[in-house]
């Protein structure tokens, strides 16, 4: 098999990535490792930056974002004790969108063939090969049989756990990892959200919020240690620990209901340098991953596929090398902003095991200025809703 770009990975960034390129006459194969059922089932985050939803508008796979997702000028942090709005429309003259990353996952899943997008799914032992080369290839099995996909240029889009990142020589390699020592306990229920728009709480008993999926099913976390047992808290306790965490502005709008998915997820933080080597390009989760506190993950690996799809049809089609020789340092600027801001709101927000009531004071504190100051609003804002590409 031959081909002109081989994508590892059939999750958003591999599939926006594929998209682009077949939409602008650049060849390109996508090799999943998983199956297509699976991989529409996995549930992510749903905040989108304009940088998304204006890739979904250019590639008009965006009906039914338009049509079933929930645009919101702003969200809220708390206290404890109150809310304090962020309006990110007033302040950018922007807004977020929430839609479900599962969704999206389908909308560009189903889109594939009528934009000629091959996905071969379920590809076992997938390794990649002669990436410093002009003729990189992957190889995998296929029904038992080992398949090669050659091709001019691999992107790894595989995430974190995929070979791409692998591929790199050791020599060559820096990463750079912060491990937190909580994670969030989440709740996925068919109930009406407590608030129209997304809120982040600081409570002394630890950080919580309040999200949606829809108008009427909402997805709630909570802050617990990275080693606590999922079966330490069933619905009613989760529920309990909500109502007072949020808040009582919130809590008296909380609607109650039955578990559909729960789950624990650890936070990190971590970035991978080169997002370039020879003729492998990396992006999205396979080269960063971010706390979940800045909606960033999703929307990180949409810039990342916006100047990479850029630079790869410019090269295919013009015979331009500019966007490829400086595709990883535009990505890594965008990228290293992108998880400042992230760990500073988990700073913001989170209780740590290692501080004590100075640290918890601070956060108050901090929060109290921003609750009374524009431009530290405005600097929030700019950041929430996605700095430019």
């Amino acid at each position: 098999m031959k081909t002109q770009v081989a994508i590892i990975g059939a999750g958003p960034a591999g599939l926006m990535l594929g998209h682009l390129l077949r939409r602008a006459g650049v060849a390109c194969v996508v090799v999943e490792r998983r199956s297509r059922e699976y991989v529409e089932g996995r549930i992510r985050a749903g905040v989108l930056e304009r940088t998304t939803t204006d890739i979904l508008d250019r590639l008009e796979i965006n009906q039914r974002m338009h049509g079933e997702g929930l645009p919101h000028d702003g969200f809220y942090l708390a206290d404890g004790e109150r809310l304090i709005h962020i309006d990110v429309a007033r302040l950018t003259g922007k807004q977020v969108m929430v839609y479900g990353q599962t969704e999206l996952t389908k909308d560009l899943i189903a889109a594939a063939p009528g934009r000629d997008l091959e996905i071969i799914w379920e590809a076992g032992d997938v390794a990649l090969h002669d990436v410093e080369s002009d003729a990189p290839s992957v190889t995998f099995l296929r029904d038992g049989v080992q398949q090669r996909l050659q091709a001019r240029v691999i992107a790894g889009c595989d995430g974190f756990h995929g070979p791409s990142r692998k591929a790199i020589p050791g020599s060559r390699r820096r990463e750079y990892e912060r491990l937190y020592p909580f994670g969030w306990l989440g709740i996925l229920a068919e109930v009406p959200p407590c608030n129209d728009e997304l809120i982040y709480a600081n409570h002394e008993r630890g950080f919580a919020l309040a999200s949606m999926r829809s108008n009427t099913r909402s997805r709630y976390y909570i802050q617990v240690p990275i080693d606590e047992p999922l079966e330490a808290w069933p619905d009613d306790r989760l529920w309990d620990e909500l109502a007072l965490r949020l808040g009582p502005e919130a809590a008296a709008r909380l609607t109650r209901g039955p578990s559909l998915e729960k789950s624990i997820a650890p936070l990190r933080s971590y970035v991978f340098e080169p997002m370039r080597h020879g003729n492998l390009f990396l992006a999205g989760d396979a080269a960063h991953i971010v706390p979940p506190t800045g909606a960033k993950g999703l929307n990180l690996a949409a810039s990342d596929v916006a100047y990479l799809s850029d630079a790869l049809i410019g090269w295919f089609t013009r015979d331009d090398e500019e966007g490829l020789r400086h595709y990883a340092s535009r990505a890594l600027a965008r990228v290293w902003k992108a998880e400042r801001f992230s760990w500073s709101l988990t700073r913001l927000m989170h209780r740590f095991p290692d501080e004590g009531a100075f640290e918890r004071r601070m956060q108050l504190a901090e929060l109290d200025y921003i609750a009374s100051s524009t431009a530290a609003q405005t600097a929030i804002a700019e950041n929430y809703v996605g700095l430019p590409l």
